[in-house]
């Protein structure tokens, strides 16, 4: 490890002497931010911070977009010793306020589009609301249509000299809330050496270099893409481009074709959404075609070409494309294989800063995990005949606990340091970690038998028509919960058929067909013991987290006759 001390102040030292006349963190729009630059405006907020009352330990709470400032706001609070709490955008605002409140955050940092949810908040703490987007603050009260018109007011040109402040490595840096699809969430303390380690360790599954260009989308208060796509390139002095707006599909195939990124962090929703509505369809738009597609050669040699295709969508130098936070679909995957895509697959959580194992683009293996990181222990506790059983993780990334909770902590760490993870896998001859599932998440079968929902929700997700689904458990019964894609069911059905009469009548019968069908398809992929007993239609979409995973406890008591 090249730094004396594995802090944020540190690494932002470092990196911000090293490689002053690099470019750090902009917009794709516009900017030319070096990283004297950004240390300058790291310094001048900080100053702010101190001059606002701000000590050592004082938590401060960061609510927004992806922005070059949100990282200029996270290395400002570090610099004096103080605690971030980011806040994911998908938090509602009973949940902002329970966070604030637990937090006992004293200033709040929020972009434009946020603010409406955090307008009306108040807490014992919170002293100050101050604008992300322009370092404005917001008066007590200020209207939400009247945001736009805050301008600039903290100088960030303030060079004054900080006073002495010890930042240590077991220091607390981060206080994230996760988003459990349990029903609650919980504050995960991470110390400056959790963050600092885990993101130094990453680049021993792929090294990053000032040539490399990230492409930040997924929200920096998740710890994957602040670890990944924050702490670790600016290590490395890479540079970092943001888009200024939510970024869909039409704002970001123009960003990377001028950015042309060389790495990219991803959930599983983004790139098996590409798959399901832009490449699937042109390869079973005919009879014909779905022969083609269907028959192993001609398959591989269609999604080869798709990938060269795709890989040009991306601006043609992608070099790393990792996948994280949930399991990959298979015929995704597959697909990715067969593209030659150099995608990769990681493994972690918040309580371990996150990543505990992965696999660089070349030694990715279908539906696994990958090699143990450098540093970390990982063992299987208490395997069954099949080697399978819960996953406990040990080494420097591990969180310090869960903050104000000392019973949860003690009942996930143990004595002598392994993380309980609550994740059922095992590892393969070659020491590669397969994941299977979450241990609540496991339904016991009849006879005893262990079926994996997550497993089945794969195989239905990739039946046409789908967009989501769930399995649960009820009155003995295997039901999978299921939300179909009605528009493209609909255009298929006026392909198929030029229907007079009830066209209501016939989309309903058109969808029970779909139904049987379903359930025919998930049945003949499955063992005996995780055959289906019921389909039933999911008219809206799930309840979901702000990380886009459905609330499972919301569905767990639902009625069938």
């Amino acid at each position: 490890m090249f730094l004396k001390r594995l802090t944020l102040p540190q690494l932002l030292s470092n990196s911000c002497s090293k490689f002053k006349n690099n470019l750090s963190l902009n917009f794709v729009q516009s900017g030319r931010r070096t990283y004297q630059d950004f240390y300058n405006e790291v310094f001048s907020i900080s100053n702010y911070l101190i001059a606002s009352g701000i000590q050592k330990g004082d938590k401060v709470a960061i609510l927004s977009a992806n922005m070059p400032n949100w990282g200029i706001t996270q290395f400002a609070i570090a610099q004096i010793g103080a605690i971030a709490v980011p806040i994911l955008p998908g938090f509602n605002t009973p949940e902002i306020q329970n966070i604030l409140e637990h937090s006992e955050a004293k200033i709040i940092f929020v972009s434009k589009l946020l603010y409406k949810w955090v307008a009306d908040i108040k807490t014992d703490f919170l002293e100050q609301k101050v604008l992300m987007n322009t370092f404005a603050r917001i008066p007590e009260g200020h209207p939400v249509e009247e945001i736009d018109k805050l301008e600039n007011d903290i100088p960030l040109n303030n060079f004054t000299p900080l006073p002495e402040i010890q930042v240590e490595e077991e220091d607390t840096a981060s206080i994230i809330y996760t988003s459990g699809t349990t029903g609650f969430s919980k504050g995960v303390e991470l110390t400056h050496r959790n963050l600092v380690w885990d993101a130094h360790q990453c680049s021993t599954i792929q090294s990053i270099s000032t040539e490399d260009r990230f492409l930040s989308i997924l929200p920096l208060a998740h710890t994957y893409e602040n670890t990944l796509g924050l702490l670790l390139p600016v290590m490395f002095g890479a540079q970092i481009y943001y888009l200024d707006r939510v970024p869909t599909p039409k704002l970001l195939v123009p960003a990377m074709q001028k950015i042309r990124p060389t790495v990219m962090l991803s959930v599983p929703l983004i790139i098996e959404k590409i798959y399901k509505t832009q490449v699937l369809p042109k390869f079973t738009s005919s009879p014909l075609m779905k022969a083609l597609y269907n028959f192993a050669p001609t398959r591989k040699l269609f999604n080869w070409l798709a990938g060269k295709k795709l890989m040009q969508t991306f601006g043609g130098k992608i070099i790393f494309f990792g996948i994280g936070g949930s399991k990959l679909d298979p015929t995704v995957e597959r697909f990715l294989q067969e593209a030659k895509f150099p995608y990769a697959i990681g493994y972690g959580l918040t309580e371990t800063s996150p990543m505990a194992a992965g696999s660089a683009p070349h030694a990715t293996f279908l539906q696994g995990v990958g090699p143990v990181m450098e540093g970390v222990e990982i063992k299987i506790h208490e395997p069954d005949q099949t080697g399978q059983g819960e996953i406990w993780i040990k080494g420097p990334n591990v969180m310090k606990g869960y903050y104000k909770k000392p019973q949860l902590t003690q009942e996930v760490l143990s004595d002598d340091g392994w993380f309980k993870t609550g994740d059922l896998g095992s590892f393969d001859k070659k020491g590669r970690l397969s994941i299977r599932g979450r241990i609540k998440t496991m339904i016991l079968g009849a006879s005893g038998e262990n079926i994996y929902p997550e497993e089945i929700e794969s195989i239905i997700n990739n039946f046409r028509f789908v967009n989501e689904s769930l399995v649960v458990e009820s009155k003995g019964k295997l039901v999978a919960m299921v939300h179909f894609n009605m528009e493209e069911l609909e255009k298929q059905y006026q392909k198929l058929k030029n229907q007079a009469g009830n066209y209501k009548t016939a989309i309903n019968d058109y969808l029970e067909e779909q139904k049987k069908e379903l359930f025919e398809y998930v049945n003949s992929r499955v063992n005996n013991f995780s055959k289906l007993q019921l389909v039933m239609v999911q008219h809206e979409p799930f309840e979901k987290t702000p990380t886009h995973k459905i609330k499972r406890f919301l569905y767990n008591n639902i009625n069938i006759k």
